[in-house]
C-alpha cells in the first residue's frame, strides 16, 4: 500500500478510535489495517497509536502527525474530486446533513436509487433536528424543514412547502373541550417544537384574519415524531408536519384542531456552504432530491 493510502487509513483510524471501526469505514479487514498503520509506523520510527482493550488513541507525536496530515489528505482528496468532475464524473464523499423524521421516511429512496446512478459517490448521512454550521462541521449540503435561514452567509434553495396540522387525540379533546378559535387554545397544553432557547409562538392565519398564539405546556422538544408521539400519548395540541401525522389522523388516531387555522409556512429547503460554484456532486445530488420530492410529493 501506498503512503497515502497508509495516511487515510491512519486517519480514519484516530477519527473512529478503532481499528475494527476503521476497517468497516473503509471496506478492509482488520488485519489489513493493523498491518498497515505497522508499516506507517515503521516507516516513521515512531508510535502513532496507543491500543487499550478499549479503544484507540493518539500518542502525542501521532496527534503531530494527524494534524499534519489530514489537510493534506483531504486536499489530495478534493482534488481527485475536482478533476473526475471536471470530465462529468460523479464520484467522491458527499457530506448531508438531514433532519431525522425526514431522514427516515423520504431518504432510504433517494439514496438507493441516486447510488444506483452514481455508485463511485460515497454518501455520508447524519440525521440531527438541531440546526448544524454547515461550515464548521465540514458537511456539504444540508436538508431542513423550517422558516427562512438567519445565517446570510449559507446558500439556500427552497424545494417546496411542508404543510403543518394542529393535532391533538380524541380522548385529549373530549377530556379538555375542543378549540373553535385560535383565542380558545388558552389553558391547553401545547406542545411546542423548539430547536433553541426561545419560546415559540403559534402564527395562525384563516386568510383574512392572523392571531399568534404563545405555546404553553410543561413539555417540548426539537424532534418531530417525539412531538407526534406526545400528541398520541394525549399530552396535549401541536402542529406537526402533514408527512409525520398523516396516517394517524386518517386512522382517527389524531384529529386536525382549528382546520380553518394554517400554521406558518415551513418548507424544504437545502442549505449550502458558501461554495463561488456547487460541485458537480452537490448539484447532482440536489437536483435528484428535489425531482424525487415533487415527483413523489412524499410531504
Amino acid at each position: 500500500m501506498g503512503e497515502l493510502e497508509s495516511i487515510r487509513v491512519f486517519l480514519t483510524v484516530a477519527e473512529q478510535q478503532s481499528f475494527a471501526g476503521a476497517a468497516r469505514h473503509l471496506g478492509m479487514t482488520p488485519a489489513s489495517v493493523t498491518r498497515t498503520i505497522a508499516a506507517l509506523e515503521a516507516r516513521l520510527g515512531v508510535q502513532l497509536l496507543v491500543r487499550t482493550t478499549r479503544q484507540v488513541s493518539l500518542t502525542s507525536a501521532g496527534a503531530v502527525y494527524a494534524a499534519r496530515a489530514a489537510p493534506l489528505s483531504h486536499g489530495l482528496a478534493e482534488a481527485a474530486n475536482e478533476t473526475r468532475e471536471a470530465q462529468g464524473i460523479i464520484s467522491g464523499r458527499l457530506r448531508i446533513s438531514a433532519p431525522q423524521s425526514l431522514g427516515v421516511k423520504v431518504l432510504p429512496a433517494v439514496l438507493s436509487q441516486f447510488g444506483a446512478l452514481y455508485p463511485q459517490t460515497h454518501l455520508d448521512v447524519s440525521l440531527s433536528d438541531r440546526f448544524v454550521d454547515i461550515v464548521e462541521e465540514d458537511v456539504d449540503l444540508a436538508i431542513r424543514i423550517s422558516g427562512p435561514p438567519s445565517d446570510k452567509s449559507t446558500i439556500w434553495r427552497k424545494i417546496c412547502k411542508v404543510p403543518r396540522r394542529l393535532v391533538a387525540t380524541p380522548g385529549y379533546l373530549r377530556a379538555r373541550g375542543t378549540p373553535r378559535q385560535p383565542e380558545d387554545l388558552a389553558g391547553h397544553d401545547c406542545i411546542a417544537y423548539r430547536d433553541d432557547l426561545r419560546d415559540e409562538v403559534w402564527q395562525l392565519s384563516d386568510g383574512r384574519r392572523r392571531r399568534n398564539h404563545k405555546a404553553e405546556g410543561r413539555l417540548s422538544t426539537n424532534n418531530g415524531d417525539l412531538l407526534a408521539a406526545l400528541v398520541l400519548n394525549g399530552e396535549g395540541i401541536a402542529p406537526v408536519p402533514r408527512f409525520i401525522v398523516e396516517a394517524d389522523v386518517a386512522a382517527g388516531r389524531m384529529i386536525e384542531v382549528l382546520p380553518d387555522w394554517a400554521a406558518t409556512e415551513i418548507w424544504l429547503t437545502l442549505y449550502y456552504p458558501p461554495y463561488e460554484q456547487l460541485p458537480l456532486r452537490v448539484a447532482t445530488f440536489s437536483d435528484f432530491f428535489e425531482a424525487h420530492v415533487k415527483e413523489t410529493r412524499p410531504l
